[in-house]
């Protein structure tokens, strides 16, 4: 069975050597993990959403975390393993695994490879050892591209992530910075502008008035308009608010998410969304690690909530998915899911201010709009 916007799988891994001051991510650390357990847990899960969503083709898996690159390999395995045994899968199926760029996990790579992983994307942040211990990553730049050429050598597929607007940063380093990450022969770039968000550390710096050196919106700006403008100059196109690749190297797993398809989410904290018989249902699974974990393991708890998702709701995130993509959404679809259009009028008003276009049946933002992806969704959401 095809799902329009595709079938994936996530895997959600918790725990993390250290909790970086800006992730608000479900991440943990911990002493000790029984590497075992978590094998079993995961892969009953797999094998128990396939009995729930059986005979899609499975086209994508994704590792994410947490840091899955401190996984066993052979629980990495076990899990692919279960999930080529429950669904038919594609035969290009894309499987990612985010890594931090330490030597203990880079020096994972081949066996990753061995369990079947075909896609690292690498943690990196910064290339810049002041502001990476600033961020508090535990690697340096010496450690990161390191690993990023062990990564290369096992790996036809590596992205990596950079975080710009960082506290004192300029927006020559910022460049300078860019140009370099794009030397290293990357066909795949995350570049995200840093965030503050409450329940992190950064947030509670901010709070008491301690993080300094942050740039004003200008200057944040100004960093937006650079990567889009050096990373077009490389080929790297802007396929997403924050993601630019060279054609084809898209991450097929992530736009299985902007494409608002279906996916099958595990372990702590995992979201999914799944069609079944013709109701969009929303899955959510317990947040805390050993409570996750003490409910997978006995049968008379489940690990997850699920929601059925009104129309409204799924046109909703259809469209704050979808407008994220430079192929914007398509309209049709959008009134075929929600059951009503957007405000004509809405869109006219945003087209003459050149935010949007809509052309063939797609509403996409422009390059001046996209830059405002949240006014303008709270324009066309308006009700």
């Amino acid at each position: 069975m095809m799902i329009e916007g595709g079938f994936g799988l996530y895997v959600h891994w918790p725990f993390c050597q250290s909790k970086c001051p800006y992730c608000d991510f479900n991440s943990h650390v911990t002493a000790h993990v029984d590497h075992s357990r978590w094998r079993d847990a995961l892969v009953a899960e797999v094998q128990r959403y396939a009995r729930l969503v059986p005979d899609r083709v499975l086209q994508t898996i994704f590792f994410g975390g947490g840091t899955p690159s401190l996984m066993d390999p052979d629980t990495t395995h076990a899990v692919i393993e279960a999930a080529r045994a429950a669904w038919p899968c594609a035969n290009d199926m894309e499987i990612s695994l985010e890594a931090n760029p330490t030597s203990v996990e880079a020096g994972r790579f081949k066996a990753f490879r061995e369990a079947g992983v075909n896609r690292v994307s690498m943690g990196i942040q910064a290339l810049n050892d002041t502001d990476l211990r600033a961020l508090g990553r535990l690697h340096s730049v010496k450690d990161a591209k390191a690993a990023f050429g062990i990564a290369r050598q096992n790996f036809d597929r590596v992205s990596f992530d950079l975080i710009y607007s960082r506290q004192n940063q300029t927006l020559e380093n910022w460049r300078s910075e860019l140009t370099e990450a794009i030397g290293m022969a990357v066909d795949h770039l995350s570049l995200y502008q840093l965030t503050i968000e409450d329940g992190t550390a950064f947030g509670d710096r901010m709070a008491r008035g301690l993080l300094r050196g942050l740039p004003d919106e200008d200057r944040a700006a100004d960093m937006y308009f650079a990567t889009q403008e050096i990373c077009d100059a490389h080929g790297l196109n802007g396929y997403e608010t924050s993601n630019h690749a060279k054609p084809g190297s898209e991450s097929r797993h992530n736009l299985i998410y902007w494409r608002y398809g279906d996916y099958v989410g595990v372990g702590p904290g995992a979201h999914g969304r799944l069609t079944i018989d013709g109701q969009k249902i929303a899955t959510d699974a317990i947040m805390q690690p050993g409570k996750w974990l003490a409910a997978v393991e006995n049968p008379e708890l489940v690990a997850d909530r699920q929601e059925i998702l009104t129309n409204l709701d799924q046109a909703t995130e259809m469209l704050m998915m979808g407008m994220r993509l430079a192929e914007g959404i398509s309209l049709p679809r959008y009134e075929e899911i929600g059951g009503t259009p957007l405000c004509a009028s809405t869109i006219r008003q945003l087209a003459e201010q050149e935010l949007i276009s809509f052309e063939d049946g797609r509403l996409r933002t422009t390059n001046s709009g996209r830059p405002l992806l949240n006014a303008i969704l709270r324009e066309l959401l308006a009700r």
